[in-house]
Formats: C-alpha cells, sequence, structure tokens
C-alpha cells in the first residue's frame, strides 16, 4: 500500500477559505483505529504501520502515540475474515489532514475497516 499526498492544490485553497474566516487551521486532536488483514505476517503489519505514521507527518499531523494491540479476533466476521490486527493511533493535525487520511484508507486493500475520532479531552 503506497499512501498518496494530498493535492497541493486543493490544500492551498481550504487554507486560503481558513484564513479568510479568521486565522490558520488550527490542530485538533484524534483517534485513528485501524483494523489490518491477518493474512500479512508481523513484520508486513509493522511495515504498514510505520507508512501509515509516515504519511501522517508528512502531512504535517503531530503524533502523540501509537498503540498497537497485535492480532484478535472480530466481534463479526467482515468479508469473512474472523481476526484482523488492532492499532490505534494519537495525533493532533488539520481536518483536511484527516479527509485525505479517510480516503487513503479507504481504498487501502490490507485494511479492513478504520475509524477516526475526536476524543473527548
Amino acid at each position: 500500500m503506497r499512501l498518496a499526498p494530498v493535492l497541493p492544490q486543493r490544500r492551498g485553497l481550504l487554507r486560503l477559505r481558513q484564513m479568510t474566516k479568521g486565522g490558520d487551521a488550527k490542530l485538533r486532536q484524534y483517534e485513528l483505529m485501524t483494523i489490518h488483514r491477518p493474512e500479512m505476517s508481523e513484520a508486513q503489519y509493522r511495515d504498514k504501520v510505520s507508512e501509515l505514521e509516515e504519511f501522517l507527518t508528512n502531512q504535517g499531523a503531530v503524533n502523540q502515540a501509537i498503540d498497537p494491540w497485535g492480532k484478535r479476533r472480530l466481534a463479526y466476521k467482515i468479508e469473512h475474515v474472523s481476526e484482523g490486527y488492532y492499532t490505534v493511533i494519537r495525533f493532533e493535525s488539520e481536518p483536511l489532514t484527516v479527509d485525505s487520511l479517510r480516503r487513503v484508507l479507504s481504498l487501502a486493500d490490507d485494511v479492513l475497516r478504520h475509524k477516526v475520532i475526536r476524543p473527548e479531552i
């Protein structure tokens, strides 16, 4: 899975809109949970998580914590699969980064499910 960067034209347009509304974009806290396919090896799974971390860093996000849970049983089958590698990543970023992250993860074949939330502080 190669993670593509956000198009610079769209990012510049959003930044221009935010600046006209009163200031630069504010970093917000997010929490991402991913479930990767169980067919991959532990080393491949770690590589995918580090690619995800690198993608977030390249998009301007500040990684706070990465919590790999390892292989666990799913509550219900997803695409005829009953286990997966769980990961929770906490980070701060602009909302546009989260939009591109969702797009990239929805297209990734090795990710069964993903969820991005804004935790209560």
